[in-house]
């Protein structure tokens, strides 16, 4: 199967169950038989980081129960079974996995069916489980790369609903709330086999970000070669399941470590990890005889690192009109939040660490 380019890269695929998923018509008593192409698409498909649902006009108990003897109902996301429009359907699973119109294949049969939701929402593409076949083996579906984020895409998002559920019936402080979660921030140096997720985080996260700095994958590979740069990434679970790796450090290393980019996914946005990575960070400076300094240039969307970097210990040393530089006196280093457990590479050698963290 050949990769798409990246203008027709789709983030989901919704499914009609009768005649499409399946052959037979559920209501109808037919014998109902999944063919074999599109048993192996569905695995394919959740191989390359696509997002997969449903939306039939069916019961959802019956439907149900026949997605789970076929072995296949893991693989939906939010099912969207029952009398409603296709194009209500759609716009429900739109809202609940935060993606847009234009990202999204649906296929049905149903000539009428297809012809609704391209009505109602345009931006839909439309087509027949031949056509998708179609499209896929003309390289118009699979992205080109696939991250090892993107190979659990479907995994993340179904923790992310058990975590939801978890915050909506919690009760009591956040600090309590954070610390019911359990988690674990990993923080090591990056492998060939984060780069491509570590170049995508450059590209898209623009909030928690101190710099703004781009790194396309051949330039954070050389930096990761460079004896005087550290590329660092972290990865964050809970007893929930994963999140993937959420976040990018590059440093410049010598008698000060200066951290040149430091960003944190928006999907851990108040998981208040930050001071566990710069702690991580400036234990691993000290560990190897160096202060740490960090670059921060402001844009209108990332206030929230500054106050990250003044909170976990960071003193202003100067200001330019696009560049504010900090350092963390000796005496600072911050300590690792109670409800994280941090797990580093390299700071076996750093004294009095806190009980949370782990030395691999």
């Amino acid at each position: 199967m050949t990769p798409a380019t990246a203008e027709n890269t789709v983030k989901c695929v919704v499914w009609d169950l009768d005649d499409t998923l399946w052959d037979g018509t559920l209501l109808e008593g037919d014998e109902l038989h999944v063919p074999d192409a599109n048993r192996t698409l569905v695995r394919v498909l959740d191989e390359h980081g696509i997002l997969q649902s449903v939306a039939s006009r069916n019961e959802p108990g019956p439907a149900e129960d026949r997605l789970r003897d076929f072995g296949l109902d893991t693989y939906f996301l939010h099912p969207q079974l029952g009398w409603s429009a296709k194009s209500a359907s759609l716009r429900t699973l739109l809202d609940l996995l935060n993606i847009s119109a234009d990202s999204v294949l649906f296929v049905d049969d149903s000539e009428f069916e297809r012809a609704e939701v391209a009505r109602e929402l345009p931006e839909v593409r439309c087509v027949t489980r031949e056509k998708l076949h179609e499209l896929v083996a003309g390289g118009r579906v699979l992205p080109r790369q696939v991250t090892a984020d993107a190979a659990r895409r479907r995994e993340m998002y179904q923790a992310e609903d058990r975590r939801r559920g978890h915050e909506e019936t919690f009760q009591g402080p956040a600090e309590e709330f954070l610390s019911s979660l359990g988690m674990t921030l990993r923080v090591r140096n990056a492998t060939e086999g984060d780069l491509d997720r570590a170049a995508e985080l450059t590209r898209r996260t623009h909030q928690l970000n101190t710099t703004g700095i781009t790194f396309d994958r051949d330039e954070l590979a050389e930096l990761v070669r460079d004896p005087g740069h550290r590329v660092i990434v972290a990865e964050l679970d809970d007893r929930f399941g994963t999140y993937g790796t959420i976040g990018l450090a590059v440093l410049s290393t010598g008698p000060e470590w200066t951290i040149r980019l430091l960003l944190m996914s928006c999907r851990v946005m108040g998981r208040n990890v930050g001071t566990a990575l710069i702690a991580a960070l400036a234990r691993t400076a000290a560990a190897h005889g160096a202060r740490t300094v960090a670059h921060f240039r402001p844009t209108d969307r990332n206030r929230q690192m500054l106050v990250t970097y003044r909170f976990a210990g960071f003193a202003v040393v100067s200001r330019s009109e696009d560049r504010v530089v900090l350092t963390m006196p000796e005496d600072r280093i911050p300590a690792v939040p109670g409800y994280v457990r941090l797990v580093t590479d390299d700071t076996a050698t750093v004294l009095s660490r806190p009980t949370q963290e782990v030395t691999r």
